[in-house]
């Protein structure tokens, strides 16, 4: 059997990049009955049938996401605008929640700069110790340094729907040519014209996914948090965990708190302090080692506000 990997996975094909092209695989019945899902990015075992293919097994991963649904990325490069659609900061903040929580380095790029002030949100991150770019599609403004920050590596963008992503890919690589959509000024937010994920090469060893956006309420793809994991999913917060009068402080209304003393001093922002709190948007388990399917009730049961991912 051959070992390939997926560049594209869509309506139940998934397509495989061989040394002599792409081939459409269908996967055997054994990967649902297993409650396996190939990604793209997954590297497979795949068997020929002509000049179609049949994927056989999935190799290892590294890493795998469910929103967006990609497998071994070197990085996961988080798109946001300060315009019209407007990224609320607990959007981006989700994203790089699960990043942090799986080791995947994240970028976060702010676009459309040429349309409204894009330092404000960045500096919210740049205070949090994230890497951040601002740019914009129109100009050309960060161009040169997106390129640099996704060379040699598999980067995932994703983002909100209308913020920019295919026109950035574009202005970083003009011969993807991916169709771009307009945003509703009028609903403020982007029409999906990225409608399945799929791993392009800009050579060099460099690839990217680029996936659809999300919307305000797209609960059923959102990741699960861990109760006791999420004060870990805040880098920021790291110095001062393991500081608090209690050792199991939430950092919330208890006396001692190295966390929220931290915050009083302007050491963390207040804007990611309030995300990181309990049914801020997060679906948190009290306990680990639940199943798939009550992972799959647990989405569809929990009511949550607004700005999942």
């Amino acid at each position: 059997m051959e070992e390939y990997r997926i560049i594209k996975a869509l309506s139940g094909f998934y397509y495989v990049q061989t040394e002599d092209g792409v081939v459409e695989c269908r996967a055997r019945g054994r990967f649902r009955r297993q409650d396996q899902s190939p990604l793209v990015g997954d590297f497979v075992r795949i068997t020929r049938q002509g000049d179609k293919g049949v994927l056989e097994a999935l190799l290892p991963r590294k890493n795998a996401f469910i929103r967006p649904a990609v497998a071994n990325i070197d990085q996961l490069v988080v798109l946001a605008s300060c315009a019209i659609p407007v990224t609320e900061p607990f959007l981006i903040d989700r994203v790089l929640a699960i990043a942090q929580l799986q080791n995947v380095p994240a970028l976060v790029v702010v676009n459309k700069d040429d349309l409204a002030p894009a330092q404000p949100l960045a500096e919210i991150y740049r205070r949090a110790g994230v890497p951040v770019l601002v740019t914009s599609a129109e100009t050309g403004e960060g161009i040169e340094a997106l390129r640099e920050a996704l060379a040699g590596k598999l980067s995932c963008l994703t983002g909100n729907s209308g913020v920019g992503k295919s026109s950035l890919l574009n202005r970083a690589c003009p011969q993807l040519q991916l169709p771009v959509g307009e945003v509703s000024e009028k609903l403020g937010r982007g029409r999906h014209t990225t409608r399945h994920i799929e791993l392009y090469s800009l050579g060099s060893n460099t690839f990217v996914a680029d996936t659809p956006g999300f919307s305000a309420f797209d609960t059923e793809r959102m990741e699960l948090v861990h109760k006791e994991q999420l004060q870990y999913a805040f880098p920021e917060f790291a110095p001062y965990l393991g500081h608090c009068q209690f050792p199991d402080c939430a950092h919330r209304k208890e006396p001692g708190c190295a966390v929220r003393k931290a915050l009083a001093e302007g050491k963390i922002g207040q804007t990611r302090y309030s995300t990181s709190r309990p049914g801020a948007g997060f679906i948190l388990l009290e306990r680990n080692g639940i199943t798939a399917g009550q992972a799959k009730l647990i989405r569809a049961a929990v009511l949550l506000p607004p700005l999942l991912f």
